[in-house]
């Protein structure tokens, strides 16, 4: 079973994939594609279980973020002990605390804490069904923070996606509105995750030589520090008084949820560097609006809910923007390897 990490295995997946039969290929693509779609919706409708259950009455949504961490931190360690004592059990790599390269990753940390923080807030205040809605200006922020800290230009027809995201986005808060559903905190809490998302994937580009480009010695330490930099917020916020107070603390179903809540943490991970492996980003971003997609129907299905026209609308405005923003940049990225450049060009001219 290979833990490595996307990067690390799609270059033996490319050489390895040319002389499978294509029906072989086809079947490893579906079930992939499944267990990220499997992973992805049950780990949204769980936490949104652990956050705002009107049978759990937990009011602790830091104590849930700090948990699932600490279920990361376990399993990277557990993986890689068993991964030295049982060489070809896993393949993982090697894990050691050293606290140098946790300070090196305490910046990245910071927006991590952040983006996992604020998009479990934002679950806990809006309905699942709005819920990709209100987190869709990931795209947007990219655009802009590529710009304004890499100096990186984007197309018109990419510009042009994003409006299409952004009318989207004030469609879906306005009929929110209109239908009495709208959290204007869960809103916010959803435009920051959108935020740390952006930033995160920028800085995490920064941080990998650190950690020997590893995405899981990465997340090993993000969840150390996760873990360590959540205590403090959690005497602050007065979450460890609610926890005493919680009729269900010794509840092994309470914990079990809480721990499973943990475990897709870790498994979604693992899943979306595996759809990478056998598909491509193009693809694995195309799957994501399609989960999206679906795990919207399921929640307006799951709670009896009933939406307008217009709230669908925006819903299709934000997808089908997404969608369109993944395949010109694909198309801008093709068009760029295909084309000589320009340099290319002047040398081959000068050559002759």
């Amino acid at each position: 079973m290979a833990l490595t990490g996307a990067s690390d295995a799609s270059g033996e997946e490319e050489s390895g994939s040319g002389g499978k039969p294509f029906l072989l290929r086809a079947l490893q693509i579906a079930l992939v594609v499944s267990l990220y779609w499997v992973t992805s919706i049950s780990m949204v409708f769980l936490n949104k279980y652990l956050l705002d259950s009107p049978s759990l009455k937990l009011d602790t949504p830091i104590f849930v973020t700090f948990y699932q961490c600490l279920v990361t931190t376990l399993l990277c360690k557990g993986l890689s002990t068993l991964s030295t004592c049982c060489p070809g059990t896993v393949d993982f790599p090697s894990l050691r605390l050293d606290l140098r390269v946790a300070r090196s990753v305490l910046p990245l940390s910071v927006v991590f804490i952040g983006m996992i923080t604020f998009n479990n807030l934002c679950l806990k205040y809006v309905g699942v069904a709005f819920y990709n809605v209100g987190r869709s200006l990931t795209t947007v922020f990219n655009v802009l923070l590529s710009y304004l800290l890499l100096k990186q230009t984007t197309s018109f027809y990419a510009l042009l996606t994003c409006g299409i995201i952004i009318g989207g986005f004030w469609l879906g808060v306005d009929q929110e509105g209109a239908e009495g559903t709208l959290s204007l905190t869960g809103t916010i809490f959803g435009v920051l995750a959108s935020l740390c998302v952006s930033l995160n994937a920028i800085y995490t580009k920064k941080v990998l030589p650190a950690v020997d480009g590893s995405i899981w010695r990465l997340t090993f330490y993000n969840n150390v520090n996760a873990c360590a930099l959540f205590l403090p917020l959690l005497l602050l916020l007065g979450e460890v008084q609610v926890l005493r107070n919680f009729a269900q603390l010794g509840s092994a179903h309470f914990w079990g949820m809480m721990t499973l809540g943990g475990l897709f943490g870790f498994a979604i991970g693992y899943v979306t560097g595996l759809q990478i492996k056998f598909t491509s980003p193009l693809t694995h971003n195309v799957s994501g609006t399609a989960k999206a997609c679906a795990q919207t129907v399921l929640a307006v299905l799951y709670y009896e809910e009933t939406k307008s026209f217009l709230w669908w609308t925006s819903n299709m405005m934000v997808l089908g923007g997404s969608s369109a923003y993944t395949w010109v940049r694909g198309w801008e990225m093709k068009k760029v390897q295909e084309d000589p450049s320009p340099k290319e060009d002047e040398k081959s001219a000068v050559g002759v």
